[in-house]
Parts: structure tokens; sequence; C-alpha cells
């Protein structure tokens, strides 16, 4: 009987043989003598070999592997099966419907009861998706399960391909006649395609490649797709987006594949290119929720909040339980002043949120009656928040940040020292650690205390490394720390940083109007005129005082 898929998580030389002189299918193969994965991909798809591509994304991974130690217990386990099947195996020979059922009947007794690969428990390690830890684990995703059975079918000479869905990997048999799927997350049990297009809701139509045999180039891309998510899952956001780009080179009909790649696009900052993955992905698969959530959080960061609010709701229609795309719902509602509409919509995530998502919930009802001016009930939210969770970083935030709102300066500085005396290992902590940073230099520059400002404004531009559409933001910075450096009347390293600044954002008016002032305190009259009229270009209204002294030095 067919057991149900636990697990899964989607993000994919011959040697010697102790055996006389059998050989296996794959012998001779330009794919096995391959050094680099770009030199795979220029293979001609015969001369591939899986087993080989899929040991050097391990290496190019960072993975210290032998390949050749590798590839020899993957032919050994060929061997072994080969050894199984007898000597009336067609070796050289067209493989019958009934001989190739008899061996992947082999395969699975040997690989699933006699040495024990079995999926992964909880999708939780990464390692878990490489070639290599699956053969010392004996455990993996189903893209890495199914790479080493689609590894040793290719020795045997068998008819396996691989087969894609959204969120998942699998195997099939087919050889013209014969047809049935190999579930490698499940011993090689043999669910019919219903299965799969149900549980994995796989859309028909829009030049999909779901639920086809692919090539082994194709199952490559899906390959891709699960590196590019591991690099971005580590935080290598330039890594991430070179896989993920390969894997829509590679497999384009694949939906999830653009998703991911949107996602990069996000992160780094290019909001138009993510728009345009998110859309191709959405053309594949018009009904997929998370990447109409995405699409939304694309649209609400390029300011088209009433789009942004449209695709929520059509995630929500596709996926009534998604609790990000409620609070995302709530945070654009809140944005244009609707506060009881994004209140509602937070009430109604916390009513079907799973206990350990209910925090976060409270973290963001607390926002949105900041943002009201009801600092009293924010507070509640975040404490609320904490006290299910004392080192949730967010909650500590939105607490610190109301408290700054409210004049109350001590209790906030407590709150922001709190965030910045714990480790911050995540992308979104280090987000937090960020704004305290920011927060605490802005509350020792209404104190006066410049120096304790200046260092923590230094310590939030060499805190993380700034995306393309976060410049804005590093520029800021840098004009913060220019000003602390003009109240300390050091207007030479003023100079600097309001350069730092202006260069990241020429339009950055108030840097401009900066300069003036720093250049004309150092009697460099010229420059200080310069940077007065390109600030008064900008549409920044200079003092007066301070224009009429520049302008008669340089008359």
């Amino acid at each position: 009987m067919w057991k149900p898929v636990t697990i899964c998580s989607f993000l994919l030389v011959i040697t010697t043989s102790a055996w006389g002189s059998e050989t296996l299918a794959n012998e001779g193969k330009n794919g096995l003598y391959t050094r680099s994965i770009d030199r795979v991909l220029r293979l001609d798809e015969e001369e591939i070999d899986l087993a080989t591509a899929a040991l050097l994304l391990s290496q190019q991974a960072g993975a210290e592997i032998n390949v050749q130690r590798y590839r020899g217990q993957i032919d050994e386990m060929a061997y072994t099966i080969l050894g199984r099947l007898g000597k009336n195996w067609p070796r050289g020979r067209r493989i019958s419907s009934a001989a190739g059922q008899a061996a992947i009947k082999q395969m699975n007794k040997y690989l699933f009861e006699e040495l024990g690969f079995k999926a992964v428990e909880t999708a939780d390690d990464s390692q878990d998706l490489f070639l290599h830890s699956v053969l010392e684990r004996k455990k993996g995703y189903c893209l890495s399960l199914s790479f080493l059975y689609l590894s040793i079918g290719e020795r045997l000479g068998l008819p396996l391909y691989g087969v894609v869905v959204p969120g998942h990997f699998f195997v099939r048999y087919d050889d013209g006649k014969v047809r049935f799927n190999i579930e490698t997350t499940g011993g090689g049990g043999s669910p019919p395609d219903d299965y799969y297009t149900e549980k994995f809701k796989v859309p028909y139509g829009r030049q999909s490649i779901y639920m086809e045999n692919l090539s082994k180039l194709q199952s490559l891309g899906c390959f891709f797709n699960n590196l590019g998510n591991f690099y971005q899952e580590t935080g290598n956001m330039d890594a991430a987006l070179v896989q993920l780009q390969m894997a829509v080179q590679i497999t384009p009909s694949v939906g999830m594949a653009h998703t991911n790649l949107g996602n990069v696009y996000l992160a780094k900052g290019l909001v138009d290119k993510a728009i345009s993955e998110y859309r191709l992905a959405l053309y594949i698969d018009p009904e997929d929720a998370k990447t109409r959530n995405n699409l939304g959080n694309a649209y609400f960061q390029k300011g088209w909040t009433s789009e942004a609010i449209s695709e929520y709701k059509t995630s929500l229609r596709s996926d009534p339980n998604s609790i990000d795309a409620y609070k995302n719902l709530a945070k654009a509602y809140a944005s244009q002043e609707m506060f009881n509409r994004a209140i509602l919509e937070l009430k109604r995530a916390m009513a079907m949120a799973a206990e350990s998502e209910q925090k976060i919930l409270w973290v963001h009802l607390g926002d949105v009656y900041r943002q009201m001016g009801n600092y009293k009930a924010a507070i509640f939210q975040y404490k609320q928040a904490l006290r299910e969770d004392d080192d949730l970083t967010e909650a500590r935030y939105g607490l610190a940040i109301t408290y700054h709102k409210m004049e109350w300066i001590d209790e906030a500085l407590e709150e922001l020292k709190k965030i910045l005396s714990v480790r911050a290992d995540s992308a979104i902590e280090r987000e937090y650690r960020f704004g305290a940073m920011q927060t605490l230099g802005n509350i020792y520059m209404q104190k006066e205390m410049y120096d304790a400002a200046i260092e923590e404004y230094q310590k939030a531009v060499s805190l993380k490394s700034w995306a393309e559409g976060e410049l804005e933001e590093l520029a800021l910075v840098h004009y913060n720390i220019a000003v602390a450096w003009s109240k300390k009347e050091d207007y030479e390293k003023a100079v600097s940083s309001y350069l730092s600044a202006v260069e990241i954002k020429p339009d950055l008016a108030e840097g401009h109007n900066g300069l003036g002032i720093c250049y004309y305190y150092l009697k460099k009259y010229d420059l200080a005129w310069e940077h007065i009229k390109k600030a008064e270009a900008l549409g920044f209204e200079v003092q007066k005082e301070l224009y009429e002294a520049v302008r008669k030095k340089v008359r």
C-alpha cells in the first residue's frame, strides 16, 4: 500500500570494478571526466552523468569532497544490484518492461530496506539536499534522494526520469510501454499521478513542465533552484542570484524557480526585476498564493499600495490560512491609515494562527496601534508578545520605538541595549539590530552625546552588506554621522561624511546644505557656494544669513 510523502522541501569516471568484466551503462560518458559544473552544462544531454554533476555542485557549495570516491560508492551500489539481477539481465541490450520492473524492485529493497535510505524527518538542514550528504547520512530531501535513485538507474541503463511539481520532486519509470511513479521519500512506493496533482496543486497548461518527464539538464535546473535557496538561507544573495538565474534559464517553465529568483531580487532591492519574475511565475501558476503574496510585497515597496492590497486579497482567496498574507494586508491598510481594517485582518489571523505564530501577530498589532498614536495599547501588545518569548527582537524593538515616541528616553535606551546585547543570527534580527543602532544614535544626538552617536551610526554602516535598494538608507546614516561631526565642530570629518552621503544619493538636498555650511567654516567659499546652489536647486530652503555670507565671499 502506498505510504504518503511526509517531509519534502523543494528548495535538488567509472571506477575499476571488483566484478571482473562487468561494465555499467554510463561507461565512457564525457560527463564522467568533467571537473566543473560549467563544463557539464556544455555537454550534450546524453553525455551528462547526473551523479558527477550533483557532486560537482556539492563542491561548488563549499564541500571539500573527493568526487571519485563518492561516485565510486554509487557505482558499487549499481554493481550490487546488477549482481542480484543475475545472468539474465540484458547487458548491452534493450531492457524489457518485465526486466525493468524487476530491477526497480531490487533497487527499492536494497536502498530503502537494506541500506535504510529515508526522507529527513524535519527540513531544517540544508546539507541534506546534497548528494554526498545523502550518501554519508542515508537520508535526504525529495530532490537529493531522487538524484541518488536516478544516478543508480543511469548506471543500470533504466529509463528513469526526474519529475517536478510545485514543492516536490520524484522519479518516474517510463519505457514507452510501462510507466509508473517512484516516491523516494516513501521507500520507493508508486503513487498514481492523481496523488501528486491533488496534493501539490499542480497547475495545468501555461507551458508548464510539471508532471512531465524531465531531461537530465532540466533535473539539474531543479537542483540549481534548490542550491539558490540554500545560498539565500545562508545570506549569500550574490551566489543565490547566480544559481537561480541558471535555474530559470534551464527550466523556464518551473514557476517556483521564477518565484525564488524574484525573492532574491526583492531582497537585493531590485524591485522591478522581482515583479517581472513573480509575474512569470504567476503566468505558469495563477493560483500560487505565496507568489501572489510576494508580488504584493514588491508592489508595496514600489509604493503601489492599492495594487499590493489586491494581490494580498487574491493570495488569501487561494490560501485563506496564509498568516503572512493577513499580516501584509494589515500593514498595507495601516500605511493608508485604515487602522480599523488593519486590526481586523490581524485579529482574523490571530483566530486561526498556531500558538507559535501568535506572538508575532501581537507585534504587528502593536505596530498598528503605535502608528495610530495609541501608545498604551501598543505597549500592551508588545509586552504580550514578550511574555510569550522574552527574546523576540521584533517586540523589543517595537517597545523601544514606542518609548522613544513617548519621550521615555531611559526606558527606550534600556530596550535598545537589550537588543544589542544579543547576537543577531538571522537576516531579520540583523535588520532590527541596525534599526536599534540608528535609534540609539538618534537618542544620543538628542542628549548631545555626539561621540556615542557617531559610534552607533558607524556600527550601523558596517553591520551589513548594502543591497542596491538600501543605498538611500545608507546615505541617510552617513548624513547623520556628518551632522554629529558638525555638532562637534569637526568640519573636516563632517565634510567627509556629507560627501559619502551625496555620492550615494546626489539629490540629498540636506547633505549639500550641510556641505555648504562646513565649507564655509573651513573658508572654502567656492565649494560652499557650489553646494548651497545645489541644495537650493533641489528645493531646500537655505538659511538667508548663510546664503548672503557665502555669496559675499565668492564675489
